[in-house]
């Protein structure tokens, strides 16, 4: 039996009944900030706690099953009380290992909605095309597993596709799914208007950032400079006739955000703050996780053609994932959502580096 994870569901099961019992005292709902946090942290504790509660009853039914043994007066109910002690022992293991992913390998964000950025980067017109097909597919793919999403943000190429675009994607667990899309994604083909049939290579950045809440990241109003001014479109043409849109920024970190989505300056501004807030809280993680490099700057790199994670080559109808080695040979299938496959080998990719880590002394991640 693992001593750290059956010490780890000891501390769960406290920290949980230690939750339960502050939102059952009236006094916390004085204090609408504690509140959020309280019950956040408590329901995202839930299923630990309850998995914890069943290893540690497992331990308990295996050690009292193994005590009956010698007490036995009978083959029969020697052997009645082995497999009694068996069976929850082998529970015990399946537990341990459930309790080792759920609580000491899961990135606390996992639970999170999520923002994407998506930008053209090397490749002018291809690589904006090549940003709308990305959106396209992300989009689809949240379809697939019931997520709501929506564009924050936009700013359309003339060509078609977008110099840069931000989605929001709401769903239970949608920063696991859609975490290790962040970085370089290189395209390979044949561009419209390339009449000689050379093939192009252009690429597109994208950045996956957990979406902020309010009750962790504070935003002091002083610290913000707020702009507003017409909304345009693709060319600069005016779309809008009113100072609807919005340009937020950050003073202490000189971070920009401009919004023109929505007709109303009012829905612009809660669209920037939300931005806003979760490039806050990407900076935060990203400064206490440098050296390993997860969050925005390391995800999107350089944009060079040849900093990349995955590969789309149209000619072979082939994508290729460069950090796990998966390769697809159903292009359409996965720019039509299907993204599955290369979660899933991403997933077990992550799974695998953080037990290396704590094995080398590390520590678990989460």
């Amino acid at each position: 039996m693992d001593n750290q994870v059956v010490k780890l569901a000891k501390e769960t099961l406290a920290r949980h009944k230690a939750l339960a019992e502050e939102l059952s005292d009236p006094n916390i709902y004085s204090d609408q900030r504690r509140y959020a946090e309280v019950a956040k942290e408590h329901a995202r504790m839930r299923r630990g706690a309850e998995m914890s509660q069943e290893l540690l009853d497992a331990i308990e039914e295996g050690g009292e099953a193994r005590e009956l043994i010698p007490t036995a007066e009978t083959a029969e109910e020697r052997e009645f009380f082995a497999e009694e002690a068996q069976t929850a022992e082998q529970k015990a293991e399946e537990l341990t290992e459930k309790i080792r992913t759920e609580l000491v390998d899961r990135d606390p964000s996992d639970d999170k909605d999520v923002i994407i950025e998506i930008r053209a980067g090397t490749g002018g017109d291809e690589a904006a095309l090549f940003a709308g097909e990305l959106q396209e597919m992300y989009s689809r793919y949240a379809d697939r597993l019931g997520f709501k999403h929506r564009t924050l943000s936009s700013n359309p190429a003339e060509v078609g596709g977008y110099k840069e675009v931000v989605v929001e994607v709401e769903g239970d667990g949608a920063y696991s799914v859609f975490k290790h899309e962040g970085g370089t994604h290189r395209v390979q083909r044949v561009p419209k208007t390339e009449s000689q049939g050379r093939i192009h290579t252009s690429t597109a950045t994208v950045a996956v950032m957990p979406e902020a809440e309010d009750v962790e990241v504070e935003v002091a109003q002083n610290d913000l400079e707020i702009d507003v001014y017409r909304s345009s479109g693709p060319g600069g043409q005016s779309v809008n006739t009113t100072d609807s849109a919005v340009r937020i920024t950050h003073k202490p970190t000189s971070l920009v955000v401009t919004c023109q989505n929505e007709k109303s300056q009012l829905q612009n501004k809660e669209q920037a703050m939300r931005i806003l807030k979760s490039r806050l809280l990407e900076r935060e993680m990203q400064e206490r996780a440098k050296q390993q490099g997860e969050m925005r700057l390391a995800q999107v790199g350089s944009g060079d053609r040849s900093a990349k994670v995955r590969t789309y080559n149209f000619p072979q109808g082939r994508i290729t994932d460069h950090r796990v080695g998966v390769t697809s040979h159903n292009l359409e299938a996965t720019l039509g959502g299907d993204l599955e496959e290369f979660t899933r080998a991403l997933s077990a990719k992550e799974r695998a580096d953080k037990l290396a880590a704590g094995a080398n002394g590390d520590g678990a991640a989460g």
